[in-house]
């Protein structure tokens, strides 16, 4: 499994160290000009459309063909090879979704990375997987899709495969889940919990472990910036055990 670190646009301390990173996913919407070399560089960069800002919070579009132009020119100024539709079905509908799709495919000259949700149902899926080679499911990180409704993936993943079709989960920072699927391609911003929680994550060579960084932080003087570093290396050896053995 590829797993793409994403949010690295909000630690541009980091950004001379991003080399190290293969696989990385980063939101139209929040990709910083420096992060952009780096990106086009990695061996995977997937770039997402920026719909979950908007289902997830307060963020208005008055216009979404205005955000799909600067989307699409965007693409096509780098040449970005895989990046997905704005699926923003919860607030304009699937046959809007498909509208855009569209639009978005022949301006760029390339087949997007379809996003499936709950809504659009089992025939849906089949269906995107006959008609791309990448598709993704999303939801996950909205909690649309729950917990108990993982056991459900493998019938996803292996639909898919069925087809000959790579399929990413967007947003699934479940540890034990990525061992339990076999995804192409996941990504997540689980490293960054290091300051968001106070969270300390060590990779002992099969499994990532979590311990509370609070303590240590008042004893020792340990910095947010000195703990996302930390973390940050820790899943790179996770992105590297991952590229191999899951």
């Amino acid at each position: 499994m590829k797993v793409c670190l994403a949010g690295l646009s909000s630690r541009k301390f980091l950004a001379d160290e991003y080399m190290h990173c293969k696989y990385i996913l980063e939101s139209y919407y929040s990709m910083a000009d420096w992060l952009i070399p780096t990106a086009l560089n990695c061996e995977l960069f997937l770039l997402d459309s920026g719909a979950f800002t908007f289902m997830t919070t307060q963020k208005d579009v008055t216009d979404f063909n205005d955000y799909l132009t600067g989307y699409i020119n965007f693409i096509n100024k780098y040449d970005i090879k895989r990046f997905f539709e704005l699926d923003v079905d919860s607030i304009v509908g699937i046959a809007e979704v498909e509208r855009l799709r569209k639009r978005l495919e022949e301006e760029t000259g390339k087949k997007c990375i379809p996003v499936w949700h709950k809504s659009r149902g089992k025939d849906y899926f089949i269906e995107m997987c006959r008609n791309y080679d990448y598709i993704a499911i999303g939801g996950i990180a909205s909690k649309e899709i729950t917990t108990s409704e993982y056991k459900y993936f493998r019938w996803f993943i292996d639909t898919a495969h069925s087809y000959g079709c790579k399929i990413h989960a967007l947003g699934f920072t479940s540890l034990s889940g990525m061992y339990d699927y076999n995804f192409d391609s996941a990504d997540s911003t689980s490293w960054l919990n290091g300051t968001k929680f106070g969270r300390l994550y060590h990779f002992d060579g099969k499994y990532m472990l979590k311990t509370e960084a609070e303590g240590r932080k008042r004893k020792n003087g340990i910095t947010p910036s000195n703990i996302d570093r930390a973390n940050y290396y820790e899943w790179i050896r996770f992105q590297e055990f991952a590229d191999k053995y899951l």
